[in-house]
């Protein structure tokens, strides 16, 4: 069976994370920008995170079921690229709520099923995956770096514009890939909830959505945390991108660490540090290099935790599930929690503090490692 190059492959990661790079450090600022407070930021961006609850599984159900997994990654980002354009035209709270709703309907269905389809092409040699996904790591810190010294010379407000043509390019990149999975059979829904039944699976879940509960504070507060501390855009994209630097030296490594240790320690031990990292820049953000160290942590918090839930969901779901497993993981985690974590944070900044809302995250990380520890002689053989 043919395969796809590995640079293709690579390539729409790069664009897709680079669209990344450019909303998860920029738009709340952005939003504050043109007026809306932190509430309306809050639940603004936990759209973002809320339509990855029902439209990737959808989208995963589909693709299991007519094997077009490549046809509607065109259809979603072609989609996603003409609702992203109307915020250019249209302003005001509901419009952007409505626009960010129908745009993240189709964006966020996209990335599990392009995950299908890189395992599929990478066959015996999945472990290489982490190697391929270090390229959207390496889109992320040329957007964030980019885009912070940008603003800085002129202003947020070329942001739209900016991810706009990054979602062009994660549409183009998508059509020259011709590798697709194929239909598979008996990807019946019936079926999938079977496998959810698994108390491992449900637990794996669970876990998940907490992890994510606890970045709502970053995704959505962070940049505006640090400009209200005096740091510039430019310094804002430098501590963004040292994370993702230090991503994707994980990445890097990733195949070695997961054929040394169980997923069981992986996910623990990233758990820890994640609640290390909310701490630090809760109490010590006022300092710079303790930021480079909180950011670098971003390698576990992010890195591991995704690396280690990719193999997990590999584990846990036939081929015939795949796209549904993968959909379901990022409705659970990002969506679920990534929605609970920017609502919640949005409704406690102001009022509590930036202080409280990042040691909060922490506890949630924390309180996460302790039920994995408390559960570990009832974790199963998915776990090793």
């Amino acid at each position: 069976m043919t395969r796809e190059p590995i640079w293709k492959l690579a390539g729409f990661y790069f664009f897709y994370f680079a669209l990344v790079g450019g909303i998860s450090p920029y738009f709340p600022v952005y939003l504050e920008h043109v007026g809306f407070d932190a509430l309306e930021v809050g639940q603004l961006m936990s759209i973002l995170m809320l339509t990855r609850i029902l439209a990737p599984n959808l989208w995963g159900w589909i693709a299991d079921a007519t094997g077009k997994r490549l046809l509607m990654i065109r259809m979603g980002s072609a989609c996603a690229t003409f609702f992203f354009a109307g915020l250019l035209i249209i302003q005001g709270f509901w419009w952007h709520a409505l626009l960010m709703t129908l745009f993240s309907c189709f964006w966020n269905a996209v990335l599990p099923q392009f995950e299908v389809v890189t395992l599929h092409n990478l066959g015996d040699e999945r472990a290489r995956y982490s190697s391929v996904r270090l390229w959207g790591s390496i889109g992320f810190v040329v957007s964030v770096t980019s885009f912070g010294a940008l603003f800085n010379l002129y202003s947020v407000a070329l942001l739209p514009w900016l991810l706009l043509a990054l979602l062009v390019g994660i549409f183009l990149s998508a059509c020259i890939i011709r590798g697709d999975t194929g239909k598979v059979e008996s990807a019946g829904f019936t079926g999938f909830l079977g496998l959810l039944k698994n108390r491992s699976i449900l637990l794996f879940f669970f876990i998940a959505c907490l992890g994510q509960i606890s970045f709502g504070p970053f995704y959505t507060f962070f940049s505006i945390y640090l400009k209200s501390l005096g740091y510039d855009m430019t310094m804002i994209g430098l501590f963004w991108s040292v994370g993702v630097v230090a991503e994707i030296l994980l990445f890097s490594a990733m195949h070695r660490l997961l054929g040394r240790y169980s997923l069981y320690v992986i996910v623990v031990s990233c758990l820890l540090l994640t609640a290390l990292r909310w701490s630090g820049v809760a109490l010590l953000a006022e300092h710079w290099w303790v930021l480079v160290l909180t950011q670098a942590l971003h390698a576990a918090s992010f890195g591991g935790l995704h690396a280690a839930a990719i193999e997990f969901v590999h584990r846990a779901f036939p081929k015939e599930y795949a796209g549904q497993g993968q959909a379901m993981y990022s409705a659970v985690s990002f969506g679920v929690g990534g929605a609970i974590g920017a609502n919640v944070s949005g409704a406690i900044y102001d009022p509590l503090g930036a202080t409280f809302t990042f040691l909060a995250a922490a506890g949630v990380c924390l309180l996460s490692a302790i039920i994995l520890i408390l559960k570990r002689r009832n974790l199963g053989s998915l776990w090793d």
